[in-house]
């Protein structure tokens, strides 16, 4: 998202020059006021505090997208019978170099990690899959009161120390969700269908699904072997990342973005070449149900995904669009059976992906040049005159209290009829509720329809509830 930030303290710098132009126009300075005059400017444009690198202010004309994106999540994830849960901005360090994997990047170079006053290792959630597994543990959703499969979805920020680009920042908010207790291949393609879904309902359609398969563990630990064996031939011509990542994770090395890493691993072992004929059916039953779903597919036997944690199916769903300039992921998951287990719970499947909010945004401000956005404002209360001000609040807080669905608004410095009118007009309000002198007096109030030709009606208060009822 574009900030404008950085230029305000070259604003502020052209203002002090010009208004140094004018005094010297008008007066006639010495050297040291000149001075003294550029000092105290620099000083204000030193006190100006700015928002970190890689953060953005979400202003409300911005944010009005984003609770159309969100609604339209809840709606959307609601249906598959989806609820919300909320884990703490921080956590244990070891939560993630165990869970998410020490040699993965989020780990190794993204977290931002520091020790407290307690001494304890703390770490700003850089994803969200691993918080909510550990939840899941904790709270013993396992149980048997508990419904199962469990669902459940988030929305929250994270936070990974990267190179700030266009929809990606280093606090960022992700959509994610999370399916506890099935193993079945149904639930893999279920949980992609809710993703493209969502997709399609925010209007988007240029878009591409790429799956692999990891296999099961074993499948891993022989796929692993034959790849070392593969790569260790190349390993003076291998990135830096991907020397390091040889021994220790050498997987990674085939999603690696290396010109060079690229072209030595298209000849490299391919996974689904090793998957056991368990892991082979359930990809195969993945393909099947997408194919009678009509969700079209790729397969890329080089995904990997960045996250250790994955093993069967993993997706990416993937844009071309203009607002990156290249091939972007804007959805990504897969299952990962083995993650409960290694973070102390009972042995229990899982299957998940996350969203980036910020791409989503962009995508949708592309394809959707109006937002469906609801005027923020019902009912506007407008008032002059003497003892008009009483009732007006009067008035106002009896609407928010027994209308609580509709907005009522009142501007608590009134002006004249015209000034207010025009506030009106520009809060989109559909009905204007006008009380002068004689209103007052009379215990009546004037209805004046804002939007559409219906004419003004004179009602009386204790009648006024029903009236307005009728025009939602």
């Amino acid at each position: 998202m574009q900030s404008y930030s950085g230029n305000s303290v070259i604003i502020k710098r052209e203002r002090a020059l010009s208004e140094l132009r004018w005094y010297h126009e008008n007066f006639v300075l010495t050297s040291i006021e000149v001075g003294i005059f550029l000092f105290l400017s620099k000083e204000r444009m030193i006190h100006m505090i700015q928002k970190p690198k890689g953060t953005a202010d979400l202003l409300p004309e911005e944010l009005k997208i984003w609770h159309y994106i969100e609604e339209t999540a809840r709606i959307i994830l609601g249906d598959y019978q989806f609820e919300e849960m909320r884990t703490p901005m921080f956590e244990s360090y070891d939560l993630f170099s165990r869970g998410v994997g020490d040699t993965s990047d989020i780990v190794s170079k993204e977290m931002y990690d520091f020790y407290d006053k307690g001494d304890r290792h703390i770490t700003l959630r850089p994803e969200g899959t691993a918080a909510i597994v550990r939840a899941y543990v904790e709270n013993k959703l396992y149980g048997p009161e508990h419904k199962k499969p469990y669902k459940v979805y988030y929305m929250a920020p994270m936070f990974r120390y990267e190179r700030p680009q266009s929809g990606r920042l280093r606090q960022f908010h992700q959509l994610g969700v999370e399916v506890f207790g099935s193993t079945n291949p149904a639930t893999d393609v279920e949980t992609i269908a809710m993703a493209w879904d969502l997709l399609k309902e925010l209007g988007l359609s240029n878009m591409r699904l790429v799956i692999n398969s990891l296999g099961k563990t074993a499948d891993r630990i022989k796929y692993r072997e034959a790849l070392i064996s593969y790569l260790e031939p190349f390993a003076d011509e291998l990135s830096e990342d991907s020397k390091n990542r040889l021994h220790k994770n050498p997987l990674r090395v085939l999603d690696s973005k290396d010109k060079r890493d690229i072209e030595i691993v298209k000849n490299a072992p391919r996974i689904l070449e090793f998957l056991s004929d368990e892991a082979r059916t359930h990809f195969e039953k993945v393909q099947q149900n997408l194919n009678a779903l009509d969700i079209p597919f790729e397969i890329d036997e080089t995904m990997v995904r960045g996250l250790d944690y994955y093993q069967d199916t993993i997706f990416e769903i993937m844009t071309d669009s203009k607002s990156f300039g290249a091939k972007t992921t804007i959805c990504g998951g897969g299952r990962y059976d083995g993650l409960v287990e290694q973070l102390g719970g009972h042995a229990t499947s899982g299957v998940g992906f996350a969203m980036g909010l910020e791409r989503l945004v962009l995508l949708v401000q592309e394809v959707n040049k109006s937002i469906p956005v609801k005027s923020a404002v019902d009912i506007y209360v407008v008032y002059q005159g003497e003892g008009t001000t009483l009732a007006a609040f009067q008035l106002a807080e009896k609407l928010r209290s027994e209308l609580p669905h509709l907005s009522t608004m009142l501007h608590c410095s009134g002006g004249n009829f015209k000034k207010q009118f025009r506030r009106a007009d520009k809060s989109g309000a559909t009905l204007a509720l006008v009380l002068g002198e004689s209103e007052v007096q009379n215990n009546q109030v004037v209805v004046k329809h804002l939007l559409g030709e219906a004419e003004q009606q004179t009602i009386d208060v204790d009648n006024l509830i029903e009236h307005v009822k009728a025009q939602f």
